[in-house]
């Protein structure tokens, strides 16, 4: 089942406690009809005493899992480690346009595919907490410098000339992971990082304040392909996000 982007937004700024649900803000028929529909589809009941949707397990992570998708069917591993397409690698160095002797960090960098282009161009560092990711990091041999850490738990160093990133999505940490990669950049640098489609449309604090900085420095949000990370085992929706800084 493919969902509307204004069913998104409706379950996105539902309250979750545990399993229940419950839509606050007014819907008119039309729309909450929809939105029912693919609550009863992901395993929602309505409860008339508790005024929610109940699901059997918890609510919020079964929300975050369509939110990302755009379907009420998602894969198991949804939230693992998913390499980025080749088509994906194209659309993120276009937008990046790193030139000769740039420093260049990927963070969260999985294999490496977003540095990989610059090989021989720029200066490529890296950092991944995953250590069969990191170790094959490492064995490249043409990466400036690996480390093996949780990106989110790095103090900002502002040396950098671009950011690519392809971050972590559920639970906003792509939001979060951005947010602080751009105190990464030196003055005059870019980022560009592929981003789950939900910074769009939801309408939480986070994302809201998330799109605002964005536009304060400059920066776009497109829509890539439907179906960009088939070859990678997800059917999630995804952005291409650039900021200055």
């Amino acid at each position: 089942m493919e969902i509307e982007t204004n069913v998104l937004a409706a379950l996105s700024s539902a309250r979750m406690n545990g399993p229940h649900l419950v839509i606050e803000q007014q819907l008119d028929r039309h729309l909450y009809v929809r939105v029912n529909k693919v609550l009863m589809a992901a395993g929602g009941r309505w409860n008339s005493r508790a005024k929610a949707h109940v699901f059997e397990g918890d609510a919020a992570e079964r929300m975050e899992q369509i939110i990302l998708t755009g379907s009420v069917v998602v894969p198991k591993d949804e939230f693992e480690f998913f390499e980025t397409p080749p088509a994906v690698v194209d659309r993120v160095c276009e937008a990046a346009d790193v030139g000769g002797g740039m420093r260049v960090l990927e963070p969260s960098a999985g294999r490496g595919k977003l540095v990989q282009p610059f090989k021989g161009i720029a200066f490529l560092d890296a950092i991944e907490k995953m250590p069969a990711n990191a170790a094959h990091l490492r064995s490249l041999g043409w990466l400036d410098d690996v480390q093996e850490t949780d990106f989110m738990s790095c103090d900002p160093r502002p040396v950098y000339d671009r950011i690519v990133m392809n971050p972590p999505f559920s639970n906003r940490q792509d939001v979060k992971h951005v947010l602080h990669a751009l105190r990464f950049l030196k003055p005059g640098g870019r980022l560009v990082a592929v981003m789950s489609a939900g910074v769009t449309f939801r309408s939480d604090r986070l994302t809201t304040e998330f799109r605002a900085e964005i536009e304060r420095r400059g920066g776009t949000i497109e829509a890539l392909p439907e179906g960009a990370f088939k070859s990678s085992g997800t059917g999630v929706y995804t952005v291409l996000v650039t900021a200055n800084a």
